[in-house]
């Protein structure tokens, strides 16, 4: 990840506490993308904000905004819990959908290609 994230985009800590904060959206992303696949009803949306934010081509400042949102849906400290039926996943719906259109239009055609062929292989 690009140093210039570090300290102004992931929560304040060491260099290490940094990086374990990316690992653990990394490592919950999928696992979180399965639960919500039928809330969320941009959900091939989200999985290209995934691959948008890992493209090293997108700028910085596009990708902290999905950085903060992306944590926000995968880590379980939520203002509406994901477990409860029904209205788990509406914060996370309003936070993505701001996110989303805030950086629309560095979506690219690739990060949509990665994610429907992720969302393919999930099944």
């Amino acid at each position: 990840m690009n140093k210039i994230l570090y300290g102004e985009i992931l929560m304040p800590g060491s260099e290490e506490e940094q990086a374990e904060q990316e690992r653990k959206i990394q490592d919950g992303f999928w696992q979180t993308v399965k639960k919500a696949a039928g809330r969320i009803p941009f959900i091939e949306d989200v999985a290209a904000c995934y691959y948008c934010m890992l493209d090293p081509a997108t700028p910085t400042r596009v990708r902290g905004i999905l950085l903060a949102a992306l944590a926000y849906f995968v880590l379980p400290l939520d203002l509406v819990p994901d477990f409860i039926a029904g209205f788990g996943f509406t914060d996370d719906i309003a936070v993505l959908g701001a996110a989303i259109a805030a950086i629309r239009s560095s979506l690219k055609e690739r990060h949509y290609i990665a994610a429907k062929k992720t969302l393919e292989s999930n099944d």
